[in-house]
């Protein structure tokens, strides 16, 4: 049977990566896109390339949307990556940032993941091995954050930070909830990519960033379950 994935913010950067690389691999691909006619302009894309691929809108925050996409996938669902992002601090100070822009942040990576997620989890409880892989970021840890050696610790972006850490609690604590399931639960690091969303100049490259997201995806037996990782190994929370 094709392993079917569903990939929120697919239609560039990262998303559109891990698209193109497990479509390659074989998998069936759900592009999320907030907007429709960029998600479909990506899957014209995958399938120049050989991929199967289903452009699918969802807004991560909105309810109704995600409810509706779920509708619009009618067969099985073995793997979530809940890869959609924003990042509005602008390195604000914390003293400065305004809530709205914190509350953006949580909108997008807290909130709209955790929605996501509950919503198409049962489809991933029938899954023979659901995969639940979650884009998180090391600018999150509060071990770094905390460690006055790091860039990290000198990073201005509060609202984004707290929102990882969040996810990370997120990530923890579900998969703690499922553990015996066939469902896992994993958060994955990439690192400063050099992408749009992280304005350019990341010192790595989207294939790297993505490399150990494609690894939980692609592994065969997947027993890692409540990690959080990149491609160099076990990242602190």
């Amino acid at each position: 049977m094709t392993i079917k994935t569903l990939i929120t913010g697919a239609d560039r950067g990262m998303g559109y990566e891990l698209a193109l690389e497990l479509g390659l691999k074989g998998q069936y691909i759900y592009v999320g896109s907030r907007n429709l006619a960029r998600g479909q302009a990506a899957v014209t894309q995958l399938e120049a390339a050989s991929v199967q691929a289903q452009a699918v809108q969802l807004d991560v925050t909105d309810h109704e949307s995600i409810v509706a996409a779920k509708a619009n996938i009618t067969t099985n669902l073995d793997i979530l990556i809940n890869n959609a992002g924003i990042a509005v601090d602008h390195e604000t100070k914390p003293s400065e940032l305004s809530l709205a822009a914190i509350r953006q942040d949580f909108n997008v990576n807290y909130f709209g993941l955790i929605d996501v997620t509950q919503v198409f989890l049962p489809l991933l409880k029938v899954a023979p091995a659901g995969r639940i892989i979650n884009i998180s970021s090391a600018v999150g840890s509060l071990m770094l954050a905390s460690d006055t050696s790091t860039s990290i610790h000198k990073l201005q972006a509060s609202g984004y930070q707290a929102s990882k850490s969040a996810v990370n609690m997120f990530t923890i604590k579900l998969a703690a909830e499922l553990e015996g399931t066939s469902v896992t639960v994993n958060a994955v690091n990439p690192g400063w990519v050099d992408t749009s969303f992280g304005g350019g100049g990341g010192n790595r490259t989207v294939q790297v960033g993505v490399a150990r997201t494609v690894e939980l995806a692609t592994s065969d037996v997947l027993t890692d379950s409540g990690t959080f990782s990149d491609i160099d190994g076990i990242v602190p929370w």
